[in-house]
């Protein structure tokens, strides 16, 4: 049985994002916003614990953190003529509302145009993304510097720089002009893809996959397409629409990622009738009619990955071939990252051979671009374990368990290091 505290971080990780959107709306200060909120955590701690999460938690949160917003306010040291007017505006609304009156908006608008200002082309790309992922989805300052594979003092200080900037300067609070929208859209998807991500395969914590992350990702990708199918036509929508139908090919497998006891279940050894058939009839779909458009991008291409996955019937069906040559023109024509050669190396591995595979790792490994990145040297160690090199692939496990953070990855990593430890000793 889950414990009240257990209940209370579940609540505030699924009502977080909206509850924020919300306050922003009224305060125009992320760090005024993240702090109400903040300490009406602290203050639902308390009180939750005793009488039971109410009927209505967010807006529970968001009516206790405007409150919180007022009292900051009227304690402010550095009270300037703009925080005077927003003080009068807040204490009106308390005065009209009741505790169960205001509501984070149940149409995700406020979510969209959170994102919209963090993506603001004022801020740089890095702090666009990062502070998209702190505010709307949740993850924490080490979790997004791990995502970025960059030291934790310098993340921090990029997030509190650009929400400075974001307030100092004015930058609007709201869904730009639609002629505007192109010069930001770029940020907006890898934002929702990074949500996505979080939610697919969580950085830190004991659970594997957070689901309200990644259906909070594709509700706000289903907004996007329908905002730009709207506002530009379809040709604008072509990226949203292979970032929503990967989003949905990737999370037709969730049910079949763990066991019933959290177990993971690799992508090879998945039961696939547990698979999302309606996820992957619309994520398939909405591929086709994409393609069609002759508009070719990343997350198009990463979509035909995840349909030729799903479309075969079971592991040894798998187009590794097609998956290699796709991986390959992504990584040559859009995205020349490590993590997409990663991917591309354990693809040509399972085409043409272990060890083509794993001289591509190496080679990958000589840069050191993934040298603190945990599932380099987990991909490393399987190919390695594969192949019979069992003491390099104990080397490469324990190296990839030292750095992961994640409860199920780590228990896998960990039976994985036992199985090569055995075969060592046969």
């Amino acid at each position: 049985m889950r414990s009240t505290y257990d209940i209370i971080e579940q609540t505030f990780q699924q009502e977080r994002g909206r509850v924020l959107a919300t306050l922003l709306s009224l305060l125009r200060d992320i760090e005024l916003a993240e702090d109400a909120l903040q300490d009406a955590l602290v203050t639902a701690l308390e009180r939750w614990s005793t009488t039971g999460v109410p009927h209505n938690p967010g807006a529970w949160l968001t009516t206790a953190a405007r409150n919180k917003a007022i009292d900051r306010l009227r304690r402010s040291q550095t009270f300037q003529r703009n925080q005077a007017l927003l003080l009068a505006q807040l204490e009106a609304t308390a005065e009209s509302e009741d505790e169960e009156m205001l509501q984070p908006d149940d149409i995700p608008d406020e979510r969209l145009k959170l994102i919209f200002t963090c993506c603001h082309p004022a801020l740089a790309k890095e702090a666009q993304v990062a502070l998209t992922l702190q505010t709307l989805g949740g993850l924490t300052t080490p979790e997004i510097a791990r995502a970025f594979l960059i030291p934790l003092p310098t993340m921090a200080q990029r997030l509190v720089r650009a929400k400075r900037k974001i307030r100092d300067a004015g930058i609007p609070y709201q869904v730009p002009p639609a002629h505007t929208i192109e010069e930001r859209l770029d940020a907006v998807l890898a934002v929702l893809y990074l949500i996505f991500s979080a939610g697919y395969s969580a950085a830190s914590g004991d659970d594997l996959v957070r689901h309200d992350l990644c259906e909070e990702a594709i509700r706000l990708t289903r907004v996007l397409v329908l905002l730009l199918t709207q506002e530009r036509g379809a040709g604008a929508a072509t990226e949203a629409n292979g970032l929503l139908a990967l989003m949905l090919l990737h999370h037709a497998r969730r049910y079949a990622r763990q066991t019933s006891v959290g177990d993971i279940v690799l992508l090879e050894d998945q039961d696939r009738t547990l698979w999302d058939k309606d996820n992957i009839t619309e994520g398939t779909a909405i591929l086709q009619a994409t393609l069609w458009l002759r508009q070719p991008g990343a997350y198009q291409i990463q979509a035909a990955i995840a349909a030729l996955h799903a479309q075969a019937t079971h592991a040894d069906a798998t187009d590794w071939q097609q998956i290699a040559a796709l991986y390959g023109a992504l990584y040559r024509d859009f995205a020349p990252t490590p993590v997409v050669a990663l991917n591309r190396a354990v693809a040509v591995a399972m085409a043409e051979g272990y060890t083509a595979g794993l001289k591509l790792i190496d080679q990958l490994e000589d840069t050191g671009e993934l040298t603190d990145y945990y599932l380099f040297h987990a991909a490393k160690a399987d190919l390695l374990r594969r192949t019979g090199w069992f003491d390099e692939a104990f080397s490469a496990y324990q190296r990839a368990l030292s750095l992961c953070e994640n409860s199920a990855e780590k228990a896998f990593l960990q039976r994985r290091l036992s199985e090569v430890e055995q075969q060592m000793q046969a």
